[in-house]
């Protein structure tokens, strides 16, 4: 059996080189009133401002790039809560070639207005009692359709994981990179860059306390099923981690946390009123872990933080605020 990593850095410079004029280059913003809260000196990557409004557009378009015109004119399918669904979309809209997207029954209205206005399909399942990875292959090996998978494929990886090597250019040398985790995509790229260019920095994954497959995968060293996470952060409501990404954070992810819905709307609001920053549940949970100390000890410390997505509609940032879900 191949001991090899599913990417490299190569990989991930690759996809850079792809995405380049194609995804924005998002800003690393800093925050007096955040370091003094944690003692840091934080650097917060951006996503809320990438095309589609989170980090997924990377991988995706990388992934769409990497096919072949025969694959693309054949369609591609994705499954997705929202943030993947809305990348497929954008990214087979500008290649031209149709997409279809599996998406649960209570995905976010705004989600699914995105995704079905970048010109995709979308067929709706119950992510509560439907089995979403057997009715994604299913339904790819009967119509043909070049899967784009959300996280398990090493293309999306390495387009996510620019993310990080924009992080590193800008910021320069971190102590610390925290990054939300749902199926490790993110933090597949970003710790392959992260510890690619200095094996000393540490990298922290953050799940929401509902839904720590992760974690307990890495405690059982290898992927378990946790039944669907029920979490505001809808984002990271995945059960399982896959096995590629598993094998990329189980050999460079140095500690997986968890942070409660609570946690996760205390970031959204400093966020909110701090910065003027809009950050939908999952794109706020790694800073969640920072600030309520779930990240340990990081006073002294040079931090990277990913803020990974804005996409939530006014009505539900509200709700979330105030207390709701």
């Amino acid at each position: 059996m191949s001991t090899s990593p599913p990417i490299t850095l190569d990989d991930v410079q690759a996809a850079a080189h792809r995405l380049h004029g194609v995804a924005h280059r998002t800003p690393v913003l800093r925050s007096r009133h955040l370091d003094a809260l944690t003692g840091a000196e934080l650097h917060l990557k951006a996503e809320m401002h990438q095309r589609t409004g989170s980090f997924k557009f990377r991988g995706a378009y990388t992934k769409l790039a990497s096919l072949s015109a025969a694959e693309r004119a054949g369609g591609v399918a994705a499954v997705s809560s929202g943030n993947h669904a809305q990348a497929v979309a954008l990214a087979a809209a500008l290649h031209e070639c149709p997409a279809t997207i599996l998406m649960p029954e209570d995905a976010p209205a705004s989600k699914l207005a995105a995704t079905q206005g970048y010109g995709a399909t979308v067929e709706p399942y119950d992510r509560y009692a439907e089995d979403r990875e057997a009715l994604f292959w299913s339904m790819t090996a009967e119509r043909g359709l070049a899967r784009v998978h959300p996280f398990d494929d090493p293309a999306i990886m390495a387009g996510q994981g620019t993310a990080a090597l924009e992080l590193l250019d800008d910021a320069g040398h971190l102590d610390v990179l925290v990054v939300c985790v749902g199926g490790g995509g993110l933090i597949s790229g970003c710790a392959t860059v992260a510890k690619a260019r200095h094996p000393d920095l540490r990298v922290i994954g953050v799940e929401p306390e509902a839904g720590d497959d992760v974690r307990r995968s890495l405690a059982a060293g290898e992927p378990v099923t946790v039944p669907v996470p029920r979490t505001i952060a809808d984002g990271q409501a995945t059960p399982s981690p896959g096995p590629l990404t598993f094998a990329v954070i189980s050999r460079l992810v140095d500690a997986v946390v968890t942070v409660t819905d609570d946690e996760i709307r205390a970031a959204m609001r400093v966020l909110f009123e701090r910065l003027k920053l809009v950050a939908e549940p999952s794109g706020a949970s790694a800073l969640a872990a920072v600030l309520s100390g779930a990240a340990g000890d990081l006073r002294g410390l040079r931090v990277g933080v990913t803020l990974s997505g804005g996409n939530v509609d006014p009505e539900r940032f509200g709700r979330v605020l105030a207390g709701g879900n």
